[in-house]
């Protein structure tokens, strides 16, 4: 019963579970799966799209990252599983889960879900235990499938969680992706496709920066402006803003689209 602090407490304990679940190491049959489905699905999305990969050397060779990519086909998540042979996480709109079939195989890769309807907490705290986990997360911070050469309107949850562990962002561009498998396709065309990875941007407080803080009368005059804390660990106890968040989250889309522009051009687009 929503409101009820127990039916509330009962859904954190079952949330905490499952992040934990999501932050233990895979095993040795969990990685043998993952590389076994890349493989094949490498392997036939290059017959369907091929293309190369560009700005490998910017990729973090070990550790967690968040891996944000431009967002422009269904075929997006096959795509980027081209940029390392590391097992990568999927953050997976929860409709998919409506096949149970597919739902369980997504999680036998390491996937979960996210509500995309609001502010899903749940899902963000299980991305949090991923990247502390040392794991690499995909996440697309447009949300959902757009359309057109201009990267806009992004949501903060991939800003919030670089700021909120202290892991890098690797942009990533993927040019031809939206001509392959245009919105209201139903089969993919035959199409040139390639990635390009951009530098990675870090967070202020990796950096050893001091990111803005805001004064309290600041903050009571900003009902609902969400306080973010740094990384755990800091010996500041930095306590990083709303504004703080929503530039951070302006950086990564511009470093998105300039990564975008790049795969654009690759493939002979303007």
């Amino acid at each position: 019963m929503r409101g009820d602090p127990r039916h509330d407490g009962a859904t954190g304990r079952a949330a905490s579970r499952h992040a934990l679940a999501l932050a233990r190491p895979p095993t040795r049959r969990d990685i043998a799966f993952y590389r076994t489905c890349r493989f094949i699905a490498v392997a036939a999305s290059r017959l369907v799209f091929p293309g190369r990969v560009l700005g490998r050397e910017h990729l973090p060779l070990e550790g967690a990252y968040v891996l944000a990519p431009v967002h422009r086909s269904y075929v997006d998540w096959l795509l980027v599983a081209r940029v390392t042979k590391r097992r990568l996480r999927y953050i997976v709109k929860q409709e998919v889960w409506k096949s149970r079939l597919v739902g369980r195989l997504l999680e036998a890769l390491g996937a979960f879900p996210v509500n995309r309807s609001g502010a899903d907490r749940e899902a963000l705290e299980r991305s949090r235990a991923v990247l502390e986990s040392g794991e690499p997360l995909v996440m697309f911070p447009e949300g959902t499938r757009r359309s057109g050469p201009a990267v806009k309107d992004l949501r903060e949850g991939t800003a919030y969680l670089a700021l909120r562990t202290g892991v890098p962002v690797v942009p990533v561009g993927i040019g031809g992706s939206e001509q392959a498998m245009p919105r209201g396709s139903k089969l993919p065309r035959p199409r040139r496709v390639d990635i390009v990875i951009g530098p990675v941007v870090m967070p202020p407080a990796a950096q050893g920066e001091r990111p803005p803080r805001t004064s309290a009368r600041a903050e009571k005059a900003m009902p609902g402006d969400e306080v973010v804390l740094s990384p755990e660990g800091s010996p500041r106890g930095v306590r990083v803003s709303r504004r703080a968040m929503s530039e951070f989250s302006d950086q990564v889309g511009r470093a998105i689209q300039d990564a975008f522009d790049a795969a654009r051009r690759s493939v002979g687009m303007r």
